[in-house]
């Protein structure tokens, strides 16, 4: 055919539009298809030991088989649909369990609400069992206070110590961390003795290793230049202590209004995870430091208030696109019982058991709630401070994503067949970051424990190579062989 410009003419004309979108990719490479914790758990330095994980998760089962023993309990105590219709009798709650169990199918077919409440309740127990934690910090800053300068030296190698024992034993959680305090004028020195000495000692003990997706939490950060000085003292100790350059990555806690908006009015996302140079893995949100910020008062300062979802939003707006993830902040109402028993249930009387399941029942079911919220709004991580919180984590992540499965299931079946058409016949598809999207959904799902791989590949009609491929490219590409 005739044209007018030549394919030379063409090539030359978008050099510059060529070189604007290599520097856009650099900032905005997508997603990354490596697995996300669901949450943080955050306890205080003085408390860490090896075992940790472990014994949170034991705590959770307590409270799990004390104030909800069986599913229909706990599905009413979260008020999930069609639990105030459940059968109550003991042997027919039981006589489910085993029918969801041996024949899980036939149980959604015939009770389709209390089937979900039941795989709810044990897929959350066996996670419990299995793998109660999935990403720990130790903390130096709220959770442990301001102490003498010699008991947060002697916390931090202990912390280092006790890390160095879990890598041994094969007790830590698959990601693990420590926040430090901020980088401001009155604690930066303070933080950075404590980062110092933690790796040391860590380094030391372990003949120069981390713990796997080890992160650092930098609190409050308002300006660019701390992350900069964070960025520069990780450089210096990976030198000192002959790691592995750039290993040591940060998460950004975005808990100040000014870490929302600049002083010229700026969105300031971008640039204080910019000056981290390539070492920011996360942005953190901060909901009650944020609010205090923003001059709500402590009555209303919580998770679903319109201040912490619009400052969400401007974190989804800005991050989008990167390969930075995004958590939410923690709710501070713990699913803890009004009268203790101190190690013994008989000192209390019928009333206060009662007052005890129905302060604890309303902690988990506001938990729920808002861990939904975040969920619904794509924060797909959190933060959790009290071990019977992890219950109603996964409570609310896996009820996320099995009530969508079907659809989701459809979905991705559908555009994969699209794209894969598309793709044969010699067209461009351009849609590939929804097909990642999709894709993503059901990694998620794996890797918290939602679903299991082998669900995933009935669902989806991928295979075991293209779910581990984490990546709907190398599953297009795969597919036109």
């Amino acid at each position: 055919m005739k044209r007018s410009v030549s394919t030379e003419t063409l090539s030359k004309m978008f050099q510059p539009l060529q070189k604007a979108h290599q520097a856009f990719a650099c900032v905005y490479p997508g997603p990354r298809g490596d697995r996300q914790p669901v949450h943080t758990v955050y306890g205080g330095a003085h408390l860490f030991r090896a075992d940790t994980a472990a014994r949170l998760g034991e705590k959770a089962i307590s409270s799990l088989n004390e104030y909800a023993p069986d599913f229909v309990t706990f599905a009413r105590a979260i008020d999930l649909p069609g639990a105030d219709n459940f059968g109550v009798a003991q042997d027919s709650v039981d006589a489910l369990a085993r029918h969801v169990e041996k024949d899980p199918e036939g149980a959604r077919r015939e009770e389709p609400a209390a089937w979900f409440a039941c795989t709810l309740y044990q897929r959350v127990l066996e996670k419990l069992r299995r793998e109660p934690v999935e990403d720990f910090r130790i903390d130096f800053e709220d959770g442990f206070g301001n102490r003498p300068d010699e008991e947060e030296d002697r916390y931090a190698a202990s912390a280092a110590e006790e890390v160095a024992k879990g890598m041994q034993a094969g007790s830590l959680p698959p990601f693990i961390g420590l926040r430090i305090k901020p980088f401001n004028e009155e604690l930066r020195n303070r933080s950075a003795r404590t980062l110092d000495i933690f790796l040391t000692q860590l380094v030391e003990k372990t003949a120069g290793k981390l713990p796997a997706n080890f992160f650092i939490t930098l609190p409050k950060v308002t300006i660019p230049e701390e992350s900069a000085a964070i960025a520069a003292l990780c450089s210096r100790l990976e030198t000192a202590l002959r790691l592995p350059a750039k290993i040591l990555r940060v998460e950004l806690m975005i808990e100040t209004p000014q870490s929302i908006f600049n002083e010229r009015g700026q969105v300031h996302l971008i640039p204080l995870a910019a000056a981290l140079q390539g070492r920011c893995v996360a942005a953190h949100f901060g909901t009650y430091d944020y609010t205090a910020g923003r001059g709500i008062t402590a009555a209303h300062q919580h998770m679903t208030h319109f201040a912490c979802d619009f400052s969400r939003e401007v974190m989804q707006v800005a991050l989008a696109g990167t390969d930075i993830w995004l958590s939410d902040g923690a709710t501070n109402i713990l699913p803890v019982p009004v009268h203790p028993a101190g190690g013994d249930p008989s000192r209390l009387s019928a009333v206060e058991i009662t007052e005890n399941r129905r302060a604890v029942h309303q902690a988990w079911k506001l938990h729920f709630e808002h861990v939904r919220h975040s969920l619904v709004n794509g924060f797909y991580q959190g933060w959790d401070l009290h071990p019977a919180q992890l219950v109603t984590r996964y409570a609310a992540v896996y009820s996320f994503f099995l009530e969508s499965l079907d659809a989701a299931s459809e979905r991705l079946r559908n555009f994969i067949e699209k794209a894969a058409q598309a793709t044969l016949v010699g067209e461009v598809f351009d849609d590939a970051a929804t097909g990642q999207g999709l894709l993503n959904f059901f990694l998620r799902a794996i890797n918290c424990g939602a679903i299991n791989a082998e669900e995933a590949q009935k669902l989806t009609s991928l295979t075991p190579v293209e779910l581990q491929s984490a990546s709907f490219a190398k599953i297009l590409d795969g597919r036109k062989k």
